[in-house]
Protein backbone atom coordinates (compact mmCIF):
# COMPACT_ATOMS: atom_id res chain seq x y z
CA UNK A 1 0.00 0.00 0.00
CA UNK A 2 2.99 2.50 0.42
CA UNK A 3 3.61 2.48 -3.55
CA UNK A 4 -0.15 3.08 -4.29
CA UNK A 5 -0.08 6.24 -1.71
CA UNK A 6 3.29 7.01 -3.18
CA UNK A 7 1.36 7.13 -6.01
CA UNK A 8 -1.90 8.99 -5.07
CA UNK A 9 0.30 11.98 -3.54
CA UNK A 10 2.19 11.93 -6.65
CA UNK A 11 -0.86 12.62 -8.83
CA UNK A 12 -2.47 14.89 -6.39
CA UNK A 13 0.63 16.78 -6.82
CA UNK A 14 0.26 17.07 -10.60
CA UNK A 15 -3.62 18.30 -10.17
CA UNK A 16 -2.46 20.97 -7.83
CA UNK A 17 0.55 21.70 -10.32
CA UNK A 18 -2.33 22.29 -13.19
CA UNK A 19 -4.19 24.23 -11.26
CA UNK A 20 -1.80 26.41 -9.91
CA UNK A 21 -0.07 27.44 -13.27
CA UNK A 22 -3.41 29.04 -15.20
CA UNK A 23 -1.47 31.45 -17.24
CA UNK A 24 1.21 28.71 -18.81
CA UNK A 25 -1.56 25.68 -18.76
CA UNK A 26 -0.50 24.70 -21.72
CA UNK A 27 3.21 24.51 -21.22
CA UNK A 28 2.76 22.79 -17.68
CA UNK A 29 0.27 20.10 -19.29
CA UNK A 30 2.48 19.32 -22.40
CA UNK A 31 5.33 18.90 -19.47
CA UNK A 32 3.28 16.58 -17.06
CA UNK A 33 1.96 14.83 -20.69
CA UNK A 34 5.45 13.76 -20.56
CA UNK A 35 5.32 12.85 -17.03
CA UNK A 36 2.36 10.44 -17.86
CA UNK A 37 4.16 8.80 -20.44
CA UNK A 38 6.61 7.71 -17.37
CA UNK A 39 4.08 6.36 -15.37
CA UNK A 40 2.04 4.81 -18.27
CA UNK A 41 5.29 2.69 -19.19
CA UNK A 42 6.22 1.90 -15.38
CA UNK A 43 2.53 0.46 -15.13
CA UNK A 44 2.95 -1.81 -17.94
CA UNK A 45 6.88 -3.04 -16.54
CA UNK A 46 4.25 -3.60 -13.18
CA UNK A 47 3.32 -7.16 -12.13
CA UNK A 48 1.66 -5.89 -8.83
CA UNK A 49 -1.80 -5.96 -10.11
CA UNK A 50 -3.63 -4.60 -6.95
CA UNK A 51 -1.74 -1.58 -6.89
CA UNK A 52 -2.41 -0.85 -10.33
CA UNK A 53 -6.60 -1.61 -9.54
CA UNK A 54 -6.37 0.47 -6.56
CA UNK A 55 -3.94 3.34 -8.39
CA UNK A 56 -5.73 3.50 -11.62
CA UNK A 57 -9.27 5.33 -10.87
CA UNK A 58 -6.38 8.29 -9.50
CA UNK A 59 -4.44 8.43 -12.82
CA UNK A 60 -7.95 8.69 -14.48
CA UNK A 61 -9.09 11.38 -13.42
CA UNK A 62 -5.59 13.07 -13.89
CA UNK A 63 -5.93 12.57 -17.61
CA UNK A 64 -9.47 13.90 -17.87
CA UNK A 65 -8.87 16.91 -16.27
CA UNK A 66 -5.79 17.21 -18.74
CA UNK A 67 -7.63 16.26 -21.69
CA UNK A 68 -10.17 19.20 -20.21
CA UNK A 69 -7.13 21.74 -20.63
CA UNK A 70 -5.43 20.92 -24.08
CA UNK A 71 -8.81 18.97 -25.68
CA UNK A 72 -7.14 18.64 -29.21
CA UNK A 73 -4.03 16.72 -28.12
CA UNK A 74 -4.18 13.68 -30.01
CA UNK A 75 -1.55 11.68 -27.67
CA UNK A 76 -3.78 12.57 -24.81
CA UNK A 77 -6.55 11.70 -26.32
CA UNK A 78 -5.24 8.37 -27.39
CA UNK A 79 -3.73 8.21 -23.95
CA UNK A 80 -7.11 8.28 -22.02
CA UNK A 81 -8.93 5.98 -24.82
CA UNK A 82 -6.22 3.23 -23.97
CA UNK A 83 -6.47 4.10 -20.12
CA UNK A 84 -10.29 3.56 -19.91
CA UNK A 85 -10.36 0.59 -22.52
CA UNK A 86 -7.18 -0.87 -20.50
CA UNK A 87 -9.05 -0.28 -16.71
CA UNK A 88 -11.93 -1.75 -17.63
CA UNK A 89 -10.67 -4.71 -19.68
CA UNK A 90 -8.14 -5.86 -16.67
CA UNK A 91 -9.97 -5.06 -13.80
CA UNK A 92 -13.44 -4.38 -14.30
CA UNK A 93 -15.52 -6.38 -16.95
CA UNK A 94 -15.49 -9.29 -14.77
CA UNK A 95 -17.04 -8.04 -11.46
CA UNK A 96 -19.28 -5.29 -12.95
CA UNK A 97 -20.44 -5.27 -16.57
CA UNK A 98 -22.57 -2.20 -16.49
CA UNK A 99 -19.38 -0.14 -15.05
CA UNK A 100 -17.15 -1.62 -17.79
CA UNK A 101 -19.52 -0.64 -20.37
CA UNK A 102 -19.85 2.94 -19.06
CA UNK A 103 -15.72 2.67 -19.37
CA UNK A 104 -15.57 1.38 -22.38
CA UNK A 105 -17.97 4.02 -23.82
CA UNK A 106 -15.66 7.21 -22.31
CA UNK A 107 -12.43 5.03 -23.87
CA UNK A 108 -14.36 4.81 -27.59
CA UNK A 109 -15.25 8.28 -27.01
CA UNK A 110 -12.10 9.24 -26.73
CA UNK A 111 -10.51 6.99 -29.85
CA UNK A 112 -12.75 8.46 -32.19
CA UNK A 113 -11.53 11.96 -31.45
CA UNK A 114 -7.90 11.16 -31.40
CA UNK A 115 -9.03 9.78 -34.90
CA UNK A 116 -10.60 12.86 -35.90
CA UNK A 117 -7.47 14.38 -34.76
CA UNK A 118 -5.45 12.73 -37.75
CA UNK A 119 -7.60 14.27 -40.27
CA UNK A 120 -10.34 11.42 -40.26
CA UNK A 121 -13.45 13.59 -39.87
CA UNK A 122 -16.89 11.75 -38.37
CA UNK A 123 -16.25 8.11 -38.00
CA UNK A 124 -19.53 7.82 -36.89
CA UNK A 125 -21.52 9.72 -38.95
CA UNK A 126 -19.41 9.74 -42.73
CA UNK A 127 -21.34 7.46 -45.24
CA UNK A 128 -19.78 4.18 -44.99
CA UNK A 129 -18.59 4.13 -48.47
CA UNK A 130 -17.14 7.59 -47.78
CA UNK A 131 -15.76 5.81 -44.56
CA UNK A 132 -13.92 3.43 -46.75
CA UNK A 133 -12.40 6.01 -48.45
CA UNK A 134 -11.34 7.95 -45.74
CA UNK A 135 -9.63 4.64 -44.50
CA UNK A 136 -7.31 4.33 -47.65
CA UNK A 137 -6.10 7.66 -46.87
CA UNK A 138 -4.38 6.62 -44.30
CA UNK A 139 -0.47 5.96 -44.04
CA UNK A 140 1.71 3.85 -41.75
CA UNK A 141 2.16 6.75 -39.35
CA UNK A 142 -1.73 6.63 -38.48
CA UNK A 143 -1.28 3.09 -37.15
CA UNK A 144 -1.03 3.61 -33.62
CA UNK A 145 -3.99 5.94 -33.21
CA UNK A 146 -6.03 3.32 -36.04
CA UNK A 147 -4.83 0.36 -34.13
CA UNK A 148 -6.45 1.30 -30.77
CA UNK A 149 -9.40 3.40 -31.89
CA UNK A 150 -10.31 -0.07 -33.22
CA UNK A 151 -9.67 -1.90 -30.47
CA UNK A 152 -11.30 0.60 -28.18
CA UNK A 153 -14.17 1.00 -30.07
CA UNK A 154 -14.47 -3.14 -30.70
CA UNK A 155 -14.58 -3.37 -26.90
CA UNK A 156 -17.52 -0.98 -26.54
CA UNK A 157 -19.53 -2.95 -29.19
CA UNK A 158 -18.52 -6.07 -27.65
CA UNK A 159 -20.69 -5.55 -24.49
CA UNK A 160 -23.64 -3.93 -26.30
CA UNK A 161 -24.02 -6.70 -28.95
CA UNK A 162 -27.95 -6.32 -28.06
CA UNK A 163 -28.30 -3.09 -29.86
CA UNK A 164 -29.16 -2.55 -33.19
CA UNK A 165 -27.06 0.63 -33.35
CA UNK A 166 -23.51 -1.06 -31.75
CA UNK A 167 -24.25 -4.10 -34.51
CA UNK A 168 -24.79 -1.50 -37.03
CA UNK A 169 -20.76 0.02 -36.31
CA UNK A 170 -19.15 -3.88 -36.61
CA UNK A 171 -18.34 -3.27 -40.29
CA UNK A 172 -16.25 0.06 -39.50
CA UNK A 173 -14.22 -1.40 -36.56
CA UNK A 174 -13.41 -4.22 -39.17
CA UNK A 175 -12.90 -2.12 -42.01
CA UNK A 176 -10.10 0.01 -39.40
CA UNK A 177 -8.43 -3.22 -38.68
CA UNK A 178 -8.44 -4.35 -42.03
CA UNK A 179 -6.24 -1.36 -43.21
CA UNK A 180 -3.80 -1.09 -40.16
CA UNK A 181 -3.07 -4.87 -41.22
CA UNK A 182 -2.60 -3.45 -44.39
CA UNK A 183 0.13 -0.95 -43.14
CA UNK A 184 1.83 -2.32 -40.76
CA UNK A 185 0.89 -6.00 -39.60
CA UNK A 186 3.62 -6.30 -37.24
CA UNK A 187 2.42 -3.23 -34.85
CA UNK A 188 2.18 -3.81 -31.29
CA UNK A 189 3.15 -8.16 -31.54
CA UNK A 190 0.90 -8.83 -34.28
CA UNK A 191 -1.65 -7.26 -32.81
CA UNK A 192 -3.31 -6.44 -35.72
CA UNK A 193 -3.74 -10.82 -36.67
CA UNK A 194 -4.43 -11.47 -33.20
CA UNK A 195 -7.76 -9.11 -33.45
CA UNK A 196 -8.85 -10.30 -37.05
CA UNK A 197 -8.17 -13.95 -35.41
CA UNK A 198 -10.62 -13.42 -32.50
CA UNK A 199 -12.80 -11.80 -34.91
CA UNK A 200 -13.12 -14.57 -37.37
CA UNK A 201 -13.28 -16.97 -34.72
CA UNK A 202 -16.21 -15.10 -32.27
CA UNK A 203 -18.64 -14.86 -34.97
CA UNK A 204 -21.14 -17.55 -36.12
CA UNK A 205 -20.36 -19.04 -40.19
CA UNK A 206 -23.23 -17.22 -41.45
CA UNK A 207 -22.29 -13.65 -39.89
CA UNK A 208 -18.99 -14.17 -41.04
CA UNK A 209 -17.13 -16.30 -38.86
CA UNK A 210 -14.25 -18.68 -40.51
CA UNK A 211 -12.36 -20.71 -38.05
CA UNK A 212 -9.79 -21.16 -40.65
CA UNK A 213 -8.96 -17.56 -41.37
CA UNK A 214 -8.94 -17.83 -37.48
CA UNK A 215 -6.07 -20.36 -37.00
CA UNK A 216 -4.15 -18.06 -40.00
CA UNK A 217 -4.10 -15.01 -37.98
CA UNK A 218 -3.29 -15.93 -34.81
CA UNK A 219 -0.52 -18.38 -35.89
CA UNK A 220 0.82 -15.26 -37.84
CA UNK A 221 0.57 -13.13 -34.80
CA UNK A 222 2.48 -15.55 -32.26
CA UNK A 223 5.51 -15.62 -35.14
CA UNK A 224 5.48 -11.33 -35.77
CA UNK A 225 5.31 -11.40 -31.70
CA UNK A 226 8.39 -14.07 -31.71
CA UNK A 227 6.34 -15.30 -28.43
CA UNK A 228 6.63 -12.50 -25.96
CA UNK A 229 2.94 -11.47 -26.11
CA UNK A 230 1.55 -14.09 -24.21
CA UNK A 231 -1.94 -13.15 -23.92
CA UNK A 232 -1.44 -14.25 -27.69
CA UNK A 233 -1.84 -18.01 -26.51
CA UNK A 234 -4.67 -17.38 -23.87
CA UNK A 235 -6.69 -15.68 -26.96
CA UNK A 236 -5.75 -18.60 -29.73
CA UNK A 237 -6.48 -21.06 -26.88
CA UNK A 238 -10.15 -19.63 -25.63
CA UNK A 239 -11.71 -18.66 -29.12
CA UNK A 240 -9.85 -20.78 -31.57
CA UNK A 241 -8.84 -24.37 -29.76
CA UNK A 242 -11.83 -24.27 -27.12
CA UNK A 243 -13.76 -23.92 -30.22
CA UNK A 244 -12.50 -26.57 -32.15
CA UNK A 245 -12.65 -28.68 -29.45
CA UNK A 246 -8.92 -29.42 -29.34
CA UNK A 247 -8.25 -30.29 -25.38
CA UNK A 248 -4.37 -31.14 -26.69
CA UNK A 249 -3.76 -27.69 -28.32
CA UNK A 250 -6.12 -25.57 -25.90
CA UNK A 251 -3.69 -27.31 -22.87
CA UNK A 252 -0.55 -27.12 -24.82
CA UNK A 253 -0.89 -23.23 -25.28
CA UNK A 254 -2.07 -22.58 -21.95
CA UNK A 255 1.05 -24.33 -20.76
CA UNK A 256 3.11 -22.21 -22.73
CA UNK A 257 1.66 -19.16 -21.11
CA UNK A 258 2.30 -20.87 -17.58
CA UNK A 259 5.79 -21.88 -18.56
CA UNK A 260 7.22 -18.58 -19.66
CA UNK A 261 8.56 -15.90 -17.87
CA UNK A 262 6.72 -12.46 -17.76
CA UNK A 263 9.56 -10.17 -18.43
CA UNK A 264 9.93 -11.54 -22.32
CA UNK A 265 9.67 -7.64 -23.02
CA UNK A 266 9.99 -4.90 -19.87
CA UNK A 267 6.68 -3.45 -21.36
CA UNK A 268 4.97 -6.33 -21.18
CA UNK A 269 4.92 -7.55 -17.32
CA UNK A 270 1.41 -6.66 -16.74
CA UNK A 271 -0.30 -7.89 -19.48
CA UNK A 272 1.90 -11.34 -19.59
CA UNK A 273 1.30 -11.51 -15.87
CA UNK A 274 -2.39 -11.06 -16.45
CA UNK A 275 -2.45 -13.64 -19.25
CA UNK A 276 -0.54 -16.07 -16.47
CA UNK A 277 -3.90 -15.53 -14.73
CA UNK A 278 -6.14 -15.83 -17.34
CA UNK A 279 -4.54 -19.70 -18.14
CA UNK A 280 -4.46 -21.09 -14.83
CA UNK A 281 -8.52 -19.98 -14.87
CA UNK A 282 -8.80 -21.56 -18.23
CA UNK A 283 -6.59 -24.73 -17.31
CA UNK A 284 -8.98 -25.33 -14.30
CA UNK A 285 -12.06 -25.52 -16.86
CA UNK A 286 -11.04 -27.93 -19.08
CA UNK A 287 -13.19 -30.55 -17.54
CA UNK A 288 -16.12 -27.83 -18.21
CA UNK A 289 -15.06 -26.92 -21.40
CA UNK A 290 -13.86 -30.70 -23.45
CA UNK A 291 -16.38 -33.13 -21.56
Amino acid sequence: MKGFQKQRWFLLFLCLLLSGCLPNKKLTVGATAMLLEDIAKASNQQADLRLLREGMPAYLMLIDGMVQAIPDNEQLLLAAAQSYSSFASLFVEDQDKEYANLLYERGKRYALKALEKRGFKEPLQRPFDNFNEGLNRLGRKDVPTLFWAATCWANWIRLNLSSMEALSELPRVEGMMKRALELDEGFYYGGPHLFMGIWFASRPKIAGGDLKKAQEHFLKALDLGQGKFLMAYVYYANYYAQKMMDKNLFTSLLQKVLDTPVDTSPDLVLLNTVAKNQAKELLSRVGEYFD
